[in-house]
């Protein structure tokens, strides 16, 4: 059916379409570039003409500076006022050659160029032999040089030539804008033809769009259910895939327990018992001394292997969130990885309300974190926080370590895939923020447990957590 309705409505709307479309690509193509390579001559017309005007400016400047620093010392004979002059005289030379170059191609430019040097050269003479007879204390022949008005009619030709380089100059930058204008309007007339073009490109498109829209709304029906009954597809499978990890999880921690309790009970009688042996032997070897160092190593190893059980202890089950509640165990972890890494760990924990549930998350969530720290961060300092709200706690791990970049985290990082299932298992939501250099912010929000009720359910309280923002 469509390749039918392809024969029937586009191919011929096409054959008349697709020309007229790359006619006016070419019409747009051609008027742009012509239009630019006029404008772009012009702006470098315009800037030499602006950086000319700009020399002749800085060279009238310091022929200015000269006069008076002649002046000065005429008048005075202080050797301070002849700094300006001697240095605008070095300038005056640079100027010259600087300006010379903007004359090369112009005939009619340089020949008033080659005027104004020798009105300088000869004023610029004038203003030394002033100034060398002055030195030399003819107070009469400088004088008199400055009678005959001769510096006064070489500066005066030195401004009327400037003047005529000016003008000279001025023309050209209002030639360059004379011709950007006129590229502008080329543009102008070249965008409206484009435009009638498109219009009509446009029409025609209609046209063909047209004549597929029902072939087109039937064959997006078709996708449509498709689609739906895949995500659906997608979704029963996803919550029986969070329902089979949240089983797993339960399962794990109820494997841990269960051996967190016989390392407890066998293997924490057995060497409590070996070390009442040792305590027994101890006390009958009397003073030898092979024997009773041999004695002390055996129990120091015991209470090595009693701490390390312990610690393993601690690690499968915590024994401490059952006996002293969530804020003492996070206190207690805190203070031992503090110890192990030597990091500096700073804590602000609120008295919660949480299930037994949602303390095993929030615990396994900071212990989980400070692994990573440990790890990977390279952190100096850092902080945890446990905030107690109406319906809601949040958590906060922050450290100030190398940070990473959060979109790069692979999908096989079980540490925080573990931790958003956890988190998301009781309704919560875990937010992950990081950057390269500015360390890491792990923040979780969990909803409280509903309170019991038995009757009329639909008026309990809403214990679900509010958003929060999304990872950067």
């Amino acid at each position: 059916m469509m390749e039918i309705l392809m024969r029937k409505f586009v191919i011929p709307k096409m054959a008349i379409s697709m020309p007229l479309a790359v006619l006016a690509v070419c019409v747009l193509i051609i008027i742009n570039e012509t239009g630019y390579s006029r404008s772009t001559q012009a702006v470098e017309d315009m800037a030499e003409a602006q950086r000319t005007r700009a020399a002749i400016n800085q060279l009238l400047q310091n022929m200015l500076d000269a006069e008076t620093g002649q002046r000065g010392y005429l008048l005075t004979g202080d050797a301070k006022y002849l700094e300006p002059y001697e240095r605008a005289n070095a300038e005056i030379a640079s100027g010259l050659d600087t300006l010379r170059n903007f004359y090369t191609t112009s005939p009619e430019g340089l020949a008033t160029f080659s005027q104004l040097s020798r009105h300088i050269q000869r004023k610029m003479s004038e203003i030394d032999v002033t100034v060398r007879l002055r030195k030399q204390g003819n107070e009469d022949a400088w004088k008199f040089v400055l009678t005959t008005d001769v510096g006064l009619e070489q500066m005066t030709a030195v401004r009327e030539t400037a003047s005529r380089l000016a003008a000279s100059s001025t023309f050209r930058i209002e030639a360059g804008q004379l011709q950007i204008t006129r590229a502008l309007q080329l543009s102008r007339i070249g965008i409206a033809i484009v435009a009638l073009a498109g219009l009509l490109a446009f029409y025609l498109y209609l046209r063909q769009t047209s004549a597929l829209s029902q072939a087109g709304q039937r064959q997006q029906e078709a996708l449509e259910r498709e689609r739906l009954r895949l995500a659906q597809e997608v979704r029963d499978r996803t919550a029986s895939l969070a329902e089979l990890a949240t089983h797993l999880q339960n399962v794990r921690e109820s494997e841990r327990g269960h051996l967190a309790r016989e390392l407890h009970d066998e293997l924490g009688s057995l060497l409590t018992a070996a070390k009442l042996d040792v305590a027994r032997l101890k006390s009958r070897v009397g003073e030898a001394p092979e024997v009773t160092q041999r004695l002390q190593h055996l129990n120091d190893i015991l209470n090595s292997g009693i701490a390390l059980k312990r610690r393993i202890i601690e690690d499968l089950r915590p024994s401490s969130l059952s006996n002293l509640g969530l804020v003492a165990s996070l206190e207690i972890l805190a203070r031992e990885f503090a110890e192990r890494s030597g990091l500096d760990i700073e804590t602000a924990l609120e008295a919660v309300e949480l299930d037994e549930a949602g303390q095993l998350t929030t615990y396994r969530l900071v212990q989980e974190s400070l692994t990573n720290i440990g790890k990977y961060a390279q952190a100096k300092e850092v902080s945890i926080a446990l905030k107690n709200y109406e319906n809601y706690v949040t958590v906060q791990v922050i450290d100030d370590g190398k940070g990473f970049d959060v979109r790069n985290v692979s999908h096989q990082s079980h540490g925080l895939a573990g931790m958003r299932h956890r988190v998301e298992a009781l309704g919560g939501r875990l937010t992950v923020e990081s950057a390269q250099g500015q360390g890491a912010r792990i923040s979780a929000t969990l909803p409280k447990p509903l309170p019991k009720v038995t009757e009329d359910r639909d008026d309990a309280p809403s214990g679900s957590a509010p958003d929060t923002a999304t990872a950067t």
